[in-house]
């Protein structure tokens, strides 16, 4: 989406790192001094000092190569309720509004990303990789999570089947993926090149294989699950009208959008701000699934009208503010001693799906054909995890209350270490690749040259 701001030199960093930190004590002090409620005006004072931090903090990093994406998340997490407690309780789940109004920006810039062209020229890669990496997250995580039994609190008192069902749910959501962190991460950098297409196109595109997914892990769990319990079918009839329904309506919103781009083309920003305020209650509230919504009309206006970097333009002038406020308030959402709580099952379950992920990748490649470099750093955009695991979570939970809160426990724990070590490996793996920056801006020959490199 946009790129980063200006180089700053280290005093001017240093004075800023200094200057918040300033803040955040008094905030502190005045915290301790008048605490309580501040109602609607603390959460508006939420989300200004949240971006506050998240774009300092950003800023203070940027020179360790930490990607600005990470930075927001420890911001949150410094300063959220499980931290300094300088954001409470109630202004973090205040903020799910934004937080949703932030997504479906990033849902918008992620489909007008998207290329048919591209996505054609690189079929025969993507759908190797969709199967190989499906199989393996759902296959393979889930035997992963059968052998961690024992690091698992609310595992060791299953019996079988409702442990098999239990670990084929948790391989539905090990397929999820963060398009939010990919577009952070390819937003800062600038990065250009066959990692970085690959990336966009798979990502974007898996929020309609994980709704699948879903779907048939949660008709194969239920009799194993729930004794007495049948394969039931009217599972995939709910898919078919979440999948149809939302690929239908968002190629309507994409249509209007650039209807309204040709013919008005002003306010734009704010035009997208009312439409995502909201459309992502009311299509959650007619069953759509409504990231999916905003990507195809993104999508749309990209690949079917003339409107795609008009909308792009529109968007980009948001800066970085969409990904500090849906970073630094997950961060904020992290509890951390429910992390420390369930550390070592996490740590075995998010190693195990990042390591099967490479392997998957690694085995795409060479069915498909990939060039040497997209085989080697392709699959490190599907590690990182946020916002669409929790989501399956809290419906897993729903649907399946013997798991209880612990499924839902287990899951933030995973997201968390990759949350924060997914930006990472991807930032580390686009600059091996030779995609990012200065490389991309010297040319496709600079960038292969670079690649050549990174590549055994």
């Amino acid at each position: 989406m946009s790129a980063p701001g200006p180089h700053r030199p280290a005093g001017a960093r240093l004075a800023l790192g200094a200057l918040v930190l300033g803040l955040v004590a008094l905030v502190w002090l005045v915290g301790r001094a008048a605490p309580g409620d501040a109602g609607q005006g603390g959460t508006i004072a939420a989300v200004g000092f949240l971006l506050l931090v998240g774009m300092a903090a950003a800023q203070v990093t940027e020179p360790l190569g930490v990607p600005h994406l990470t930075a927001f998340l420890l911001a949150g997490i410094a300063v959220g309720p499980h931290g300094l407690g300088l954001v409470d309780h109630h202004a973090v789940e205040a903020l799910q509004a934004v937080n949703a109004l932030a997504l479906a920006l990033i849902a918008l810039a992620g489909g007008a990303e998207l290329r048919l062209a591209g996505i054609l020229a690189g079929w025969r890669g993507l759908a190797w990789a969709t199967l190989t990496q499906n199989a393996l997250g759902l296959l393979g995580v889930g035997a992963v999570f059968l052998a961690a039994r024992p690091l698992i609190p609310f595992a060791a008192g299953l019996a079988w089947p409702a442990l098999l069902g239990a670990a084929l749910l948790w391989g539905a959501v090990a397929v999820t993926r963060s398009p939010s962190a990919l577009l952070g991460v390819v937003a800062q950098t600038r990065s250009r090149g066959p990692v970085t297409s690959f990336s966009l196109n798979f990502v974007m595109t898996s929020d309609v294989v994980v709704v699948i997914v879903l779907a048939v892990a949660t008709t194969l769990a239920r009799p194993l699950l729930e004794p007495g319990a049948t394969v039931s079918l009217s599972a995939f009839g709910h898919l078919g009208h979440e999948l149809l329904g939302s690929v239908a309506v968002g190629t309507t919103l994409g249509l209007g959008l650039a209807l309204y781009l040709w013919a008005v083309g002003r306010h734009v920003l704010l035009v997208l701000v009312a439409l995502g305020l909201v459309f992502t209650h009311l299509f959650a509230w007619l069953s759509f699934e409504w990231l999916l919504v905003f990507i195809v009309a993104g999508f749309v206006v990209e690949n079917l009208t003339s409107q795609g970097g008009k909308l792009l333009h529109e968007i980009e002038r948001t800066g970085e503010v969409v990904y500090v406020i849906f970073f630094a308030t997950a961060g904020a959402h992290l509890d951390l001693g429910l992390v420390a709580t369930l550390w070592p099952a996490a740590l075995v379950l998010a190693g195990a799906r990042a390591a099967l992920t490479f392997a998957g990748g690694r085995l795409a490649s060479r069915l498909a054909g990939d060039p040497p470099v997209l085989a080697r750093w392709g699959f490190a955009a599907l590690v990182p995890q946020a916002g669409l695991a929790l989501g399956i979570a809290a419906q897993v939970s729903a649907q399946f209350p013997q798991l209880g809160p612990a499924f839902g426990a287990l899951v933030l724990a995973v997201v968390a270490v990759n949350e924060l070590a997914g930006p990472v490996l991807l930032k580390v793996a686009l600059d091996r690749a030779g995609e990012t920056g200065a490389a991309a801006d010297a040319g496709p020959a600079a960038g292969a040259a670079v690649a050549g490199e990174a590549t055994p």
